[in-house]
């Protein structure tokens, strides 16, 4: 089978397209067959190695980046406790750290507690945008210590993380104060956010501007760190979604009486439920699957450099 990977880390271009052995389904195993795959920073830190002392002993090179898959059910291990069946459409998220490897390939061989139905009224590539980013913001809201009528702050909230814990939020009866720039205020508003301010340096004040007892939370999808701390009232959290063992990413410091949720969504690779509930809402229209562009898998590279250079909308999508 063709798959998409590095045999040795870099730059974009390190993606190649190789033949792969066909993975079987073992006992409580399901083999997929990719139709589409999405591109989500986390590939980029497996390309350049970042990974690499995570990555399980059976994996061989090429190592595989792609947390999201979209498919067909192709076979069925023994004994597997599953309803699905050869030939359903179904998505799941993928931890390419794991034996499995990445979901950049035409078949992957999952554990059977993975893979769920795909919304039935979407697209493949629209189902690929769905696991690993909608379950991010489901862990990080999971996580915080909220209750309906209570005031989060979501950064990032027109990016994939950030615009599914906005939509997740109101589904749980939260208000939501999201950052935009002046292009994007359109597509958060259609979110679902109750308040809006400008994205960016001093975005703290600027929540409070809004909301002067400051939010009981902030899902920190963009990364702001210590300068959205501000915005959370006495004995508030912080959900972030990049750890500070990543490049770039500044440690937090001290926080005083705010509580850092550390946001690790393979915690949530066996969370079938979670990912039926986001299958579930985005059927009923309260979870949009956004989908940037499409593109074959040989061309990984181009969709690596588009997704780096931001402004990316939405979820790239490699199909295979």
């Amino acid at each position: 089978m063709k798959a998409v990977g590095v045999f040795n880390y870099g730059a974009p271009e390190a993606l190649e397209v190789a033949d792969v052995p066909l993975p079987e389904a073992e006992a409580g195993h399901i083999r997929v067959r990719v139709h589409a795959a999405a591109v989500n920073p986390s590939d980029v830190l497996l390309r350049m190695g970042f990974t690499d002392a995570w990555l399980s002993e059976s994996l061989t090179r090429p190592y595989r980046p792609g947390m999201d898959a979209a498919g067909v059910v192709d076979a069925i291990g023994p004994d597997t406790d599953t309803d699905l069946k050869v030939g359903d459409r179904v998505m799941a998220m993928v931890v390419p750290i794991d034996p499995s490897g990445g979901a950049y390939a035409q078949y992957i061989v999952l554990d059977a507690r993975q893979v769920v139905r795909a919304p039935a009224n979407a697209t493949f590539a629209e189902a690929a945008t769905l696991p690993m980013n909608g379950l991010t913001a489901r862990r990080a809201l999971d996580m915080l210590n909220v209750a309906p009528g209570d005031w989060i702050a979501v950064t990032g909230a027109a990016g994939a993380v950030g615009g599914y814990a906005v939509q997740l939020a109101k589904a749980d009866g939260l208000h939501v104060v999201a950052d935009a720039a002046p292009a994007d205020e359109e597509l958060v508003r259609s979110l679902g956010a109750d308040r809006i301010v400008a994205r960016g340096p001093g975005i703290a004040q600027r929540i409070r501007d809004v909301l002067p007892e400051g939010v009981n939370a902030v899902v920190d999808a963009a990364v702001m760190g210590a300068q959205a701390v501000p915005a959370i009232r006495a004995g508030g959290e912080i959900a972030v979604v990049r750890s500070e063992s990543e490049a770039g990413i500044e440690p937090l410091g001290d926080l005083g009486d705010v509580t850092v949720r550390e946001v690790f969504v393979p915690e949530y690779r066996y969370a079938g439920d979670k990912l039926d509930g986001l299958r579930v809402l985005a059927e009923k229209g309260q979870l949009s699957l956004r989908v940037a562009d499409e593109m074959p898998g040989e061309r990984a590279a181009e969709a690596h450099r588009r997704l780096e250079a931001g402004g990316v909308r939405g979820r790239l999508v490699l199909t295979f």
